[in-house]
């Protein structure tokens, strides 16, 4: 292994995508305080055909790529968004965005720069559509109601911690912001952001170059190939254009170079990994297979279908806009996740290592929480059981979905505890 090109890969990943990463927290911080819950639930909730195109609408102008979208989806989801908008919203983001469309546009034509939208568009619906009745909510509104669902003493919803917005300073709110996006985010997604980021690096740096450019006389064949190089690995929509232009230029199909715009910003390790946990695998199987089929399906539009013409490149690259060069402010974005990341891991090791030191003279039982799905609901239930009469401490494990609890009480209590919280325990 060529550990200095690994390690070489990883940086410049990183270095792209941490601004759209912090970025992601950032917005995914500023729902979580400002955005009202009922809004989100009255227009992005249900599995019908309205929510989903809504999602896509809103996605599509936003400039995040597929990781920078990932914390903005996920609060989405958390505040009441159904599983079939949340999954046309992750699909449509990453793969346009103001900025992107304008690159397109001026390095590839305008034939590029309406169609890719337009496919995202198209990719968004069927994929959320899909979900909606594939893989629909367990949930539905109803759900959310105080009849249906048993709440906490406090009226809090499942996966929402946070206080009342009402007669809050500005800049407490903005406190909460970031709080919520650089910490408690981050505690849940970290770890597999990490994983997600060294896979795609291996990747990158040992796939060759030259298999795109030896596959140019079979169009299927090579966005097929496409596909499987470019869903793993990450590029940004921005940073796949440039790329696109210059496999079309060493013999590729205007088609191929599609696939790639579509299907390399859509989805990699980091965000498949985090969607399984966050949306399930059913939902991820369909998110990954709708990027596929609509990549494809209007890369072969293209080669077949519309005039050679409106894709003609006349121009040739001179530096591709110097994207390969990282400057002071991708490097210090970078910089500041990774501070974030181990502040992340610190914290979570010398939690972990305190409550099992504590534990470990104390009289202990451990419950298996079945409908933990986030870092709130993660604190709902350590909430709900701390308040039960009895208990010293409770260590609650996203992971595994385990509840160690330490003291007197009762595990008839403490599981009567856990299903007020709108969870339950496995017998």
């Amino acid at each position: 292994m060529d550990l200095s090109s690994f390690f070489n890969s990883l940086i410049n990943i990183l270095n792209e995508m941490s601004p759209y990463i912090l970025l992601g927290f950032f917005i995914a911080g500023l729902l979580h305080v400002f955005v009202n819950e009922a809004t989100l639930t009255r227009h992005l909730s249900g599995n019908g055909l309205k929510p989903v195109i809504k999602a896509a609408a809103i996605g599509i102008p936003l400039p995040l790529c597929s990781c920078g979208v990932l914390p903005t989806a996920v609060s989405l989801r958390r505040q009441g968004a159904s599983k079939a908008a949340t999954t046309s919203f992750l699909i449509a983001t990453p793969q346009t965005g103001v900025d992107s469309i304008a690159a397109t546009y001026s390095l590839l034509g305008l034939a590029f720069a309406i169609i890719r939208p337009v496919a995202a568009l198209v990719g968004a619906v069927f994929g959320g559509f899909a979900v909606g009745r594939l893989d629909p909510d367990k949930q539905t509104s109803a759900a959310l109601s105080s009849e249906d669902q048993p709440l906490s003493t406090d009226s809090s919803s499942v996966c929402s911690t946070r206080t009342p917005a009402k007669h809050v300073r500005f800049h407490h709110k903005m406190r909460s912001a970031f709080k919520y996006g650089f910490g408690d985010m981050i505690d849940s997604m970290g770890k597999w952001l990490v994983i997600g980021l060294i896979i795609a690096a291996l990747i990158t740096v040992f796939v060759p170059d030259s298999l795109f450019v030896g596959l140019r006389q079979y169009p299927l064949v090579a966005m097929i190939v496409v596909v499987l190089i470019a869903i793993p690995m990450y590029i940004c929509a921005t940073g796949s254009i440039p790329i696109a232009m210059s496999l079309m230029l060493k013999g590729l199909t205007p088609g191929v170079a599609f696939v790639l715009l579509m299907a390399g910003p859509a989805a990699n390790f980091a965000s498949i990994l985090i969607l399984n946990r966050t949306q399930g695998r059913k939902a991820t199987a369909i998110y990954v297979a709708s990027v596929v089929i609509t990549a494809i399906a209007f890369g072969l539009i293209i080669d077949y279908l519309l005039p050679v013409e409106w894709f003609d490149l006349k121009r040739t690259p001179a530096d591709h806009c110097g994207h390969s060069q990282l400057g002071w402010f991708e490097t210090s974005c970078s910089i500041l996740l990774l501070l974030l990341l181990i502040a992340s891991a610190v914290r979570t090791l010398l939690i972990n290592n305190h409550k099992h030191h504590h534990m470990s003279h104390e009289n202990t039982m451990t419950l298996k929480v079945i409908g933990m799905n986030c870092a709130h609901c993660r604190a709902s239930v350590i909430k709900a059981i701390s308040e039960v009469e009895g208990v010293q401490d409770v260590e609650v494990n996203l992971a595994n979905g385990t509840a160690v609890v330490t003291g007197e009480a009762s595990s008839e209590k403490v599981a009567e505890a856990v299903r007020r919280a709108g969870f339950d325990i496995q017998d």
